[in-house]
């Protein structure tokens, strides 16, 4: 969430910042209670004094007139705290509620936009494979690319059949080869970013209702929409690492010379991929249930900005590794997360459908988060405590980047190349049937 005092103080460069998130937020009315609410504590601290110092009297005193006005006047000033303290209960939700729907802000160089379509490109990089139905291409391959899961299908990789019987759509079995390929991008995605410090980490997938709302997710009806919740435990399944990594360290203070502080972690998430009904649902690149590997990091607020563009170099050391074209976008504020103050998307090429798809993301979520979940150090130079700002990012979606590989490195016989970087992971070279 954002400071209170920042929101007092700068109330229209908020308002300004919900605008080009589309958020719609009463900022005035926050304010409103706010107010009612300071007017509320301050009410209630001076009663506690007054209390506080009046007892102390009565048990100086003498006389026993002045000794039992006082002891009446502290009943009814009990009385009035009592009120006040009432009033706060109910005024506290309705301030946090309020509170919470605001968004973090975007940085100042977040390209402004309504949705996807006003997204930035900044670069584009690797050779897209040439295929061709004319006399061959400058890689022999003169073929019309097939879609992945015609591929894969027919290497009987991925059955999306039985997976509907046994769990409904939107799931799918891996088998064979296939599976030995994701294994084989998690051993790159954590030999490359174990040598840059990150500790690995599998985390829980299940968390508690509080620490889901400490990392912005279930916020407003469209992001709960978005998540399994198991009534009976009252917990939240992950739709991300990043969801259980950030509330490791919930209200913890962390040492100064731990930051910046990173972890890679692996996971299964889950998603309800609410409101997706019919868009790309048949296969696995939109699915219920996936596997990820995932960067996090707590850092000092000066370093955020510098730590993202850490996070965007180190998805494009493992994309150029796999030799895999891609393009960097930059994402514009009306396509923001909430939790997000500014993103990068990594979208990989697609010969099948002849255009680049989302497959990573990588976050800057300055104090959002952490403010949220309490998560401070202490600042060396003022030696005050202050939040740490947050960041994560994708390293590896490991069903998307699956299809990656697969149409990127499908061959006329319909079997798959296996990239380079993986063959010494994996004792095979290609997939054929």
């Amino acid at each position: 969430m954002l400071d209170i005092r920042f929101i007092r103080e700068h109330p229209n460069i908020v308002k300004e910042g919900c605008r080009k998130k589309q958020v719609k937020v009463d900022v005035d009315k926050l304010l409103k209670v706010d107010e009612k609410r300071r007017d509320y504590l301050k009410e209630l601290e001076s009663l506690r004094a007054e209390q506080n110092r009046q007892s102390y009297l009565i048990s100086k005193a003498v006389d026993p007139t002045k000794r039992d006005e006082r002891i009446a006047l502290v009943s009814q000033m009990k009385a009035d705290i009592r009120g006040y303290e009432n009033y706060l209960k109910k005024i506290e939700p309705e301030y946090e509620k309020l509170l919470r729907q605001i968004p973090n802000l975007p940085l100042e160089d977040v390209p402004v936009g309504q949705d996807e379509r006003d997204n930035v490109v900044i670069r584009k990089v690797g050779k897209k494979p040439k295929f061709s139905t004319r006399g061959g291409s400058a890689l022999g391959r003169n073929f019309k690319p097939k879609n992945y899961l015609e591929i894969a299908e027919n290497l009987d990789l991925i059955d999306i059949k039985r997976a509907a019987k046994v769990s409904g759509t939107r799931f799918a079995y891996l088998k064979k080869e296939v599976v030995l390929l994701e294994f084989a991008l998690i051993n790159l995605a954590f030999d490359v970013l174990a040598k840059e410090g990150f500790i690995p980490v599998i985390p829980p997938v299940l968390i508690k209702p509080n620490a889901m709302r400490g990392m912005g997710y279930i916020d407003t009806k469209q992001d709960l929409a978005e998540r399994y919740f198991l009534e009976k435990d009252k917990l939240f399944l992950i739709g991300t690492s990043e969801q259980s990594i950030g509330p490791m360290h919930q209200d913890e203070v962390l040492e100064e010379k731990e930051l910046t502080k990173r972890y890679v972690a692996f996971s299964v998430c889950f998603r309800e991929e609410a409101g997706s009904y019919g868009k790309d649902t048949r296969g696995i690149l939109r699915v219920h249930q996936f596997d990820k590997v995932e960067m996090f990091s707590f850092c000092r607020p000066e370093d955020s900005k510098k730590e993202h563009k850490f996070f965007l170099k180190m998805t494009e050391k493992l994309m150029q590794y796999l030799k895999i074209p891609y393009q960097v976008v930059q994402v514009c504020t009306g396509d923001l997360s909430r939790p997000s103050a500014a993103t990068y998307d990594l979208e990989s090429w697609m010969p099948s459908q002849n255009k680049y798809r989302e497959t990573q993301s990588i976050t800057n979520c300055t104090d959002f988060q952490a403010r949220r979940l309490n998560i401070r150090y202490r600042n060396p130079k003022t030696k005050k405590l202050e939040f740490v700002h947050t960041l994560n990012g994708t390293a590896f979606a490991i069903g998307r980047t699956l299809i990656a590989i697969i149409e990127n490195y499908q061959k006329k016989d319909g079997s798959v190349e296996i990239p380079k970087v993986l063959q010494k992971y994996l004792k095979f070279k290609e997939i054929k049937g």
